[in-house]
Order: structure tokens, then sequence, then C-alpha cells
């Protein structure tokens, strides 16, 4: 069973940055694709980005282009997303998860493996 732990959320003030990471146990971790994913208060839990298992292609949510970065090291098992300009509307628990294979996805359904989340709170 692979584990997934987040770490790096926080309160953070509108116009400022967060760099969340992802560290995953087990040997496999460069096999597969990662994603984060993000869920508001009362809301459902959205696509935020995904990476594929190389690192070659990275895809983003419209509402984070430009501001969001994933990214991997496929050294220390970890993936992060690093996040810049944040807005009230990122406020979100975050969460990081393993894709079914190597190919991304922004469907948590191709994702079966998920980290405990991480709080991210932004403020105006």
């Amino acid at each position: 069973q692979v584990q997934l732990v987040e770490s790096g959320g926080g309160l953070v003030q509108a116009g400022g940055s967060l760099r969340l990471s992802c560290a995953a146990s087990g040997r496999t971790f460069s096999n597969y694709a990662m994603g984060w994913f993000r869920q508001a208060p009362g809301k459902e839990r959205d696509f935020v980005a995904s990476i594929t298992w190389s690192g070659g292609r990275t895809d983003y949510a419209d509402s984070v282009k430009g501001r969001f970065t994933i990214s991997r090291d496929n050294a220390k098992n970890t993936v992060y997303l690093q996040m810049n300009s944040l807005q009230p509307e990122d406020t979100a628990d975050y969460y990081c998860a393993r894709g079914r294979s190597g190919t991304s996805s922004s469907s948590e359904y191709e994702y079966n493996q998920w980290g405990q989340g991480s709080q991210v709170t932004v403020y105006s």
C-alpha cells in the first residue's frame, strides 16, 4: 500500500506563495502519473494539476494556469505544487494522488491512491 503524505499548506495573504510537497512511499513512484486536486468547503473535489510519470507533460485547470506549477523529483519520490499569486478562491484542502498508470488525467477516477490532504487558506 502506497502512502502519500502532503506538507506545506498553511495560511497566506492574497498574492503570496506556498509550495506543497507530497512524499510517496514505495519504490515504484516513478512509474505513475501524479495529480493534485482540491476541495473547498461545501464543494466537490476539483482537478488542479497533473504530471506524467516522466514529468514530460503537465496539465492544469484553467483557474490555476499560469500561477501554479506541478513538478516531480523521482529520485526523492516527491511531487510538488508551487502556488503563486494565491487568491482567496484558492482556499481549499489540497490532495495529491497517484495515477493508475504513467499517463496523467484530470479525472479523479484515474487515481487510486490519495494523501490525507493539506489545508491552504488565503486571506485578503
